[in-house]
Order: structure tokens, then C-alpha cells, then sequence
């Protein structure tokens, strides 16, 4: 009998059970806890947190990441990284915005289409960048990590050279309604927004293709052995990726209302964040779009409360990276966990 099998014969069997357990549901509870603390914190700490015009502030201001963070979830899950999301939304938007009819005072040479054939060219510009992605990883063999680091900077110069420093500001009327007007109290946005969380996951819950993110990302070889063509979901989740993130561009333009350079920069770590603080492993095969909805409300909730208790932007900043490094030191104690328990 090995040493890690002696020292663990020696927990009482009740202790053993309650370690297992809180494996099992730390990476679920942590997060939970983490967002009920924060709205009493801010329902006490302000009045006009707590109404329903805020909820819809907060909604708003999160369904950009929300959108990116679906098709994150999917490409962390399998246990790969995607550092392009923020890069290829911002490339997505300039692309529709550059194949609009732009007001005369705008100084880039675009090539007005029809607002249907803008929008299907970014889809296609999208996607082809996540291809590219998926291309580098799973036949040349790239790490996620350096590949898509590679095609930040490609999505990144795409930008740069449509635009040129300058800023465009019409889109099509579809794209105009999605991201900027409302449906009654609730922005359009907002629904999209919910529409990609609930179909990320109805397909991760309900498909086989979903059950195949879990095994590849749980145990990749294993998930060979069975029979999975690994190459060919680890080729999906990183164009979902994209695709996902190229809509999240369309709209966040017309949310924010014009389209240049570095407009979505700030949207890689929140979408990162967003996923990882919900609770979904880093280690690829655990969480899920639950979670990563649960961190859209972690983030999302933490930002505007923290606006409306006037604190100091620069501490905003601080304090959000700090509750990304007690989910990241969380996400990695869960794993240890687990691992010692499948061992002992």
C-alpha cells in the first residue's frame, strides 16, 4: 500500500466524506456565496441599488461578456484557452461597421453593402478567424495559449487597418435594434444575451456534442480511447469561440454606439473572469453555462454596486483582481482536492 493510500486509511471515514463533498460543491458554493454576499452588501449599503431599473442596468451591462462567455465556456471546458474573444469581437464590429453606408464627416474609405450582406460577411470573418484558431491547435499542434495570443494580434491589426485611428458609428438597422433599442423595459441586448447562455446550455446538457466537451475536457485520452474524435471538438469549441464573439462585437457597437480600435479590450478579462470566478475548471470537464452565469452576475453586481457607492475607480480595478485570484486559488484547491480523493 502506497504512503498516500496509508495516510488516507488513517481518516475516519466521516471526515474522508465531508473532504469528498466539498470537492465535489466548492467550486458551486464559493461563487453562490460570493454574489449573495455582495447584493446584501450593496442592497444595505445604497437605496437605489436595489430597484428594478438597476436590474436592468446590471443586465445590460453584462450581456456583452455574456455572449463572449458562452463560447469561452465551451473552449475552457475542454481544457484550452482563448485569448483572441475580446480582439475578434472588436474585428467582428469594425467589419459590419466598415461594410455600412457611414455618414460623410466619417474619414475611412468602407465599402457600403446592403445591412444583410454586412452583417453575413462578419459572420464569415468571424468564423474564419476562429478556423485559423482551430487550425493552429489541432493540426499544427500550437498550444491554445500561444495560438491565440498569435491571432489577438491579427484580429488586432484587422482593426487598425479598416479603421485607421478614426471612428465609425453607423451599423445595420438589425444590429442597431439587437444592441441599442428595447423590447418594453428590457433591451434587446439583454435578450440575445440570454439566448446564447440558454442554448450554450441546452447543448452542453442535452447533446451528445456537449457530452463530448466534458469527456475531452475531463480526460482527453480516455475520450480518444472511446472513440471521440477530439481534434474535431476541440476544432468546434474554439469557432464557437469565435462566433460567439464576433456577435457580442455586432452588438456591443451599437451599444456603445461608434466602432475603433480597442474598444473591446477591457472584454478578455472580464469573459475570463466571468467563467473562472462562476466556477467552471480551468482543468477542463467541470462547470458549466450555470456557472458561468453565476459569474456574469458575480462581475456585473460588483461593478455597478460598486458605482453606487462611489469608491474610487482605481480600487474598483484592484478589487476585482483580487476576486479573480481567490477564484483562480479556489478553482486550483478544487482541483487538488478531487485529484487526492481519485487517489485515495
Amino acid at each position: 500500500m502506497s504512503d498516500t493510500q496509508d495516510d488516507a486509511a488513517l481518516v475516519p471515514p466521516r471526515r474522508r466524506d465531508a473532504r469528498a463533498w466539498l470537492a465535489a460543491r466548492l467550486r458551486n458554493i464559493a461563487p453562490l456565496a460570493t454574489l449573495l454576499f455582495l447584493v446584501a452588501f450593496f442592497w444595505i449599503a445604497s437605496d437605489s441599488f436595489a430597484t428594478f431599473g438597476n436590474l436592468t442596468n446590471i443586465l445590460t451591462q453584462i450581456s456583452v461578456t455574456a455572449i463572449i462567455a458562452v463560447g469561452l465556456t465551451f473552449v475552457i471546458l475542454c481544457a484550452e484557452i482563448d485569448l483572441s474573444v475580446a480582439a475578434i469581437a472588436n474585428a467582428t464590429g469594425i467589419v459590419v461597421a466598415f461594410f455600412t453606408l457611414q455618414d460623410a464627416s466619417v474619414n475611412i474609405a468602407n465599402v457600403p453593402l446592403p445591412g444583410w450582406a454586412a452583417i453575413v460577411i462578419a459572420l464569415a470573418s468571424c468564423y474564419a478567424l476562429g478556423w485559423i484558431n482551430a487550425f493552429g491547435l489541432t493540426r499544427i499542434g500550437i498550444p491554445s495559449f500561444i495560438m491565440t495570443l498569435a491571432m489577438l494580434q491579427i484580429a488586432a491589426g484587422i482593426c487598425a487597418l479598416l479603421v485607421r485611428g478614426q471612428i465609425a458609428y453607423s451599423v445595420p438597422p438589425l444590429i442597431g435594434t439587437l444592441g441599442a433599442k428595447s423590447l418594453g423595459p428590457v433591451p434587446w441586448i439583454a435578450i440575445v444575451a440570454a439566448l446564447f447562455l440558454l442554448i450554450g446550455h441546452l447543448v452542453l446538457t442535452y447533446t451528445r456534442f456537449g457530452r463530448y466537451v466534458y469527456m475531452v475536457g475531463g480526460n482527453r485520452d480516455a475520450a480518444e480511447y472511446s472513440g471521440v474524435n477530439v481534434r474535431r471538438i476541440l476544432s468546434a469549441v474554439m469557432i464557437i469561440s469565435a462566433v460567439c464573439s464576433g456577435v457580442a462585437g455586432m452588438l456591443g457597437v451599437a451599444y456603445f454606439g461608434s466602432a475603433q480600435q480597442n474598444e473591446f479590450d477591457t472584454y478578455l478579462l472580464d469573459s475570463i473572469a466571468a467563467v473562472v470566478v462562476g466556477g467552471t475548471s480551468l482543468f477542463g470537464g467541470q462547470g458549466g453555462i450555470g456557472s458561468t452565469i453565476i459569474g456574469l452576475f458575480v462581475l456585473g453586481v460588483l461593478n455597478n454596486g460598486l458605482d453606487h457607492i462611489n469608491i474610487d475607480s482605481f480600487l474598483k480595478i484592484l478589487i476585482r483582481g483580487l476576486i479573480l485570484l481567490i477564484a483562480l486559488i479556489i478553482n486550483v484547491y478544487a482541483q487538488r482536492v478531487r485529484l487526492a480523493e481519485a487517489g485515495g
